[in-house]
């Protein structure tokens, strides 16, 4: 593991133009439950499952439910960045990493001072009036009580994307741009498994391929490296 772990340092130092592509298996050691894992949220037991009530029909429907679970579940604020939203921040600052892509809401990769972050899946920091369209911060949402209202009346939704619900087209067109120029691309912290965001790694036509990751992906057999182990392990080396 650590020939591994010292040939991925080596690509990293010899590469300038590096892609990175995490999901939730980044924000892990920062605190963040992650979601298909055995200790995940998929994996708990509630009124209604995860992935139901995570769903758009879900929440214009049942909307009380939806933000029970959303306050309880979703709130990112108290955790702070850890060494792999840090590593990545400063390697971005160097000039060798141009894009951070990511399919995490709890906007960690910006406090830890990255700026090129695409949120495939938007963030909980983000917050609109159905209604007039007015921008409420995340506090505002989760300190409220039941489901928060603008002052115009209408019912303030997160800028999430929920199931059921079409990707940002134009943070999807960057990603695949930036994907596409990419010298190094590293995925990270991700099963692969969600589509279409798992689909993007098709579109690498780079030199080095690296999969860092727990478990096997099904995308493990097209990399040129693949290291099953901690993030924090791995880009505490970096």
């Amino acid at each position: 593991m650590d020939e591994k772990i010292q040939k991925f340092k080596q690509l990293v130092n010899e590469s300038n133009n590096i892609v990175f592509f995490g999901g939730a298996g980044v924000s892990t050691e920062s605190g963040i439950p992650d979601f298909r894992s055995k200790d995940g949220l998929y994996n708990q037991k509630y009124k209604y499952p995860p992935e139901e009530i995570l769903s758009h029909t879900f929440f214009m429907n049942y909307t009380e439910e939806f933000y029970s679970f959303y306050k309880d579940k979703m709130n990112s604020l108290k955790y702070e960045p850890n060494i792999t939203h840090k590593k990545l921040a400063n390697l971005e600052s160097i000039g060798k990493l141009k894009a951070i892509i990511t399919q995490n809401i709890d906007g960690l990769h910006q406090k830890a001072g990255a700026k090129n972050v695409f949120e495939l899946h938007g963030s909980i920091l983000r917050n609109y009036c159905m209604k007039c369209h007015k921008f409420f911060d995340a506090e505002y949402v989760f300190n409220s009580n039941g489901i928060p209202l603008c002052s115009c009346g209408g019912i303030i939704k997160p800028d999430v994307v929920l199931y059921e619900e079409g990707l940002d087209e134009d943070i999807l067109k960057s990603s695949i741009v930036a994907i596409r120029n990419a010298e190094l691309m590293i995925v990270a912290g991700t099963s692969l498994t969600v589509y279409p965001a798992s689909s993007l790694i098709n579109y690498f036509r780079g030199e080095n391929l690296v999969l860092i990751n727990r478990d096997v992906t099904p995308y493990d057999s097209k990399a040129d490296l693949v290291i099953n182990e901690s993030l924090g392990k791995v880009f505490g080396n970096i």
